[in-house]
């Protein structure tokens, strides 16, 4: 069995190398070869440092260049039809289909990219398979050629898939047919697939990830079949994670199957039911949060499971969800002492592992707690909505306002700027010139664009989440602390380690400059305070609703700072909420009180003439309508473009009343979109929503666009909202 592993390992390098090479490759300066090279030497990397420190067993990915799901549906061909007329690529290190591949995930000027959404309750996001009754499901076998190389390196390889169960779950029915009903054949393309890899050089077991299992997931006869033709194929170990491990164990115990991977972290008062017929690997080291693990209790626990079978280390999830490494990072030596990332955490499973073989003794880790910590007593309401939208009369805006979501390009000339700064080659009076004249030219192109409500386009922020923290008493923005978030987008999520304050005012110089250059009303733009938490690693010392409150309560001081400065209309961006939303339907109302209340917290100070407007994206808010509606947001933008306007069905069917801006263009994808494709939606949007109450807006910030792409698809919008606002005259 296996004794000491990770559950799976991060795959974009500890300084960004794999994002590098992507993009590089994206934009023709990078060739195949070295971008294929840059991946298995990343890999190869990781493995490596598992071996070092005494684990047994190596998961691999092979070589994965955007996200696993999309992986799954390259081996077994079921990219979209309407990416299968672009070429296959030369054999030069990339699989054939690599343009296809990319294509599906990110578009291109003539196909749509397909839809991505966050992975579980996690900020990871992944590209959701688009499956019909008629789909067939083949395999290839380039990934294999991967696999082989690495374990003839490293014998003990595990390769990592994502299980049929969980690929189902998540992907799309593009005609309504049950795509359950595929199961059987899916099924059987599995077992051509580890057939192949359990008689590859190297490779003892294989490991198949179903997440899905620790949901309200139902559907367990299924399961068990499924994994009783499987585990006649190959040596299987099954991994569930972000929650408690017993349907499934009970579910599998039999089948076959040699092993389960369980996440002890996430529930820790769920010990798993595990009758000891199976080896356990005991997901007691998180890998979701950078806090060190408390050695001496994770080993009482492993001792106790141990005497009901055999019992291995493990991580409680992927490594890719926390940053590489502590060994260059700046940190005061409390904190430091605190903290664990990737490679902190390997060194943790592997002294386990010994500890637990060999019968020694480990010394406790100090933890914190406070027992004493209460949620804010400022109100949470504001007054109601009619009052409201007749104090925000004035405005003066026109039938389906435009606006954007925030965010401009941040070009090369403002990351140099930012880097300039950081490396103390300008003054800080520079660099805020430098900004000044960002935002000055932001302002002029939105004015010839014909924008209803501008943004000073947020030239000053390196990060929605981190140019907050870096102002907050109670955070710690790391240096190199990046995790993957999707594609080559990562993220450097800032240590929320104690009580959190606003020392001074965060964003109001930056409204004031921009109000000053135009006569339009310009947003005040914020991060809410639960994604404040949920993009950072936060404390786990009290009770998230009450970290959240604190945030809530600087972020309502920083509002009421903006009204001040004059601002009629502040943007709150909500983006994680749906994220955090626990996976189990009986735990949704607890968090949702917390969640929902935080929000109102901050908001609920400003007049009634202020305009508070929220902003989420990157998943389907079909069923959280009424959490929308709680919120008591005047206006809600959410993404919908890349889903074909799903949301709309679900709004009209709530009778929904608030302002809402259903994403009329997809900007994770480079291509513009045409006249008719916008009119379309925004005429969808009119059909299903009350014009009264719509905006006209882009699905999210811009951020990562260029200028040529953002003013070509928003010339687009804009005509797109005039057309339609002819109609309704």
């Amino acid at each position: 069995m296996i004794s000491a592993t990770v559950t799976s390992v991060p795959r974009i390098g500890p300084n960004r190398e794999l994002k590098k090479a992507l993009e590089g490759y994206w934009n023709d300066s990078t060739s195949a070869r070295e971008l294929a090279t840059t991946a298995t030497r990343l890999h190869n990397q990781y493995t490596d440092a598992l071996v070092a420190a005494g684990c047994d067993s190596f998961p691999t990915l092979g070589r994965s260049y955007y996200d696993q799901i999309l992986d799954l549906c390259s081996i077994f061909d079921v990219l979209p039809e309407r990416v299968q007329n672009i070429p296959s690529h030369p054999n030069d290190g990339l699989p054939a289909d690599i343009d296809r591949y990319f294509a599906t995930a990110r578009g291109t000027a003539e196909v749509a990219a397909s839809a991505m959404t966050k992975w579980f309750d996690t900020n990871y996001h992944y590209i959701v398979p688009e499956l019909s009754r008629d789909t067939v499901f083949k395999v290839g076998y380039e990934y294999l050629a991967d696999i082989r190389e690495q374990g003839v390196r490293n014998p003990g390889l595990r390769p990592v898939l994502i299980g049929p169960v969980t690929f189902l779950a998540l992907s799309k029915s593009i005609d309504g047919s049950d795509l359950f009903d595929l199961l059987p054949e899916l099924t059987q393309a599995y077992a051509r697939l580890i057939s192949r890899l359990a008689r590859t050089e190297g490779v003892d077991y294989v490991q198949l990830d179903e997440p899905i299992l620790v949901t309200d997931f139902d559907r367990f006869n299924l399961v068990r079949e499924t994994y009783t033709t499987l585990a006649e194929h190959a040596n299987l170990v099954v991994a569930t994670y972000f929650g408690c491990a017993n349907r499934a164990i009970e579910a599998l115990s039999g089948t076959g199957v040699k092993g389960f991977i369980a996440d002890l972290v996430t529930s820790p008062s769920e010990l798993p039911a595990w009758t000891g017929e199976e080896f356990l690997l005991a997901g007691v080291v998180d890998g979701r949060n950078v806090w060190r693990t408390d050695l001496h209790q994770a080993l009482k626990l492993l001792r106790s499971l141990a005497a009901r079978g055999p019992v291995g280390v493990s991580t409680s999830c992927s490594l890719l969800h926390v940053p590489y490494s502590l060994e260059n990072e700046q940190l005061d030596e409390h904190l430091r002492s605190r903290l664990a990332f990737g490679a902190e955490k390997i060194a943790e499973v592997a002294t386990l592992a010994q500890a637990l073989k060999e019968g020694t003794d480990l010394p406790a880790l100090e933890t914190a707690t406070d027992a004493t910590a209460t949620r804010s007593t400022l109100g949470r309401n504001r007054t109601p909505l009619e009052r409201r939208r007749q104090a925000q009369e004035d405005l003066g805006l026109p039938p389906l306002p435009t606006t954007t979501i925030g965010s401009f390009p941040q070009t090369p000339e403002i990351r140099r700027a930012r880097a300039q700064l950081v490396r103390g080659e300008i003054t800080a009076d520079a660099y805020d010139a430098r900004m000044l004249a960002e935002i000055e030219d932001v302002i002029a192109r939105q004015e010839a664009l014909g924008l209803d409500v501008l943004v000073h386009g947020e030239p000053e922020r390196n990060d929605m989440v981190q140019y907050f923290s870096e102002q907050l008493e109670g955070y710690h923005a790391t240096s190199n602390g990046w995790v993957q978030s999707y594609g080559s987008r990562c993220v450097r999520p800032p240590i929320l380690f104690g009580d959190v304050s606003r020392p001074a005012p965060m964003t109001v110089r930056w409204y004031e400059a921009a109000q000053k250059l135009t006569d339009k009303p310009v947003k005040g733009m914020l991060t809410g305070p639960v994604t404040m938490l949920a993009w950072s690693f936060v404390r786990n010392d009290q009770p998230l609703a009450v970290t959240a409150d604190q945030v809530a309560e600087a972020l309502r001081e920083e509002i009421l700072d903006l009204e001040k400065a004059g601002a009629r209309i502040i943007q709150v961006d909500e983006p994680a909420i749906r994220e955090l939303l626990p996976l189990r339907k009986q735990d949704h109302a607890e968090y949702l009180e917390w969640a929902v209340g935080s929000f109102r917290l901050a908001t609920a100070g400003v007049k009634d003439s202020t305009q508070i407007h929220t902003h989420m994206c990157y998943s389907s808010f079909n069923e959280l309508i009424d959490t929308v509606i709680d919120l008591d947001a005047d206006v809600t933008s959410i993404e919908a473009a890349r889903n074909g306007m799903g949301v709309l069905a679900a709004l009209k069917q709530s009778g929904f009343h608030l302002g809402v801006g259903p994403g009329v263009w997809d900007i994770h994808s480079p291509r513009v979109p045409s006249q008719q494709e916008v009119d379309d939606l925004v005429s969808a949007a009119v059909n299903n929503v009350d014009p009264a109450l719509l905006w006209i807006n882009p699905d999210c910030g811009l951020k990562t666009r260029k200028w040529p792409e953002v003013e070509a698809s928003l010339k687009v919008l804009v005509t797109a909202a005039r057309n339609a606002r002819a109609a309704l005259v």
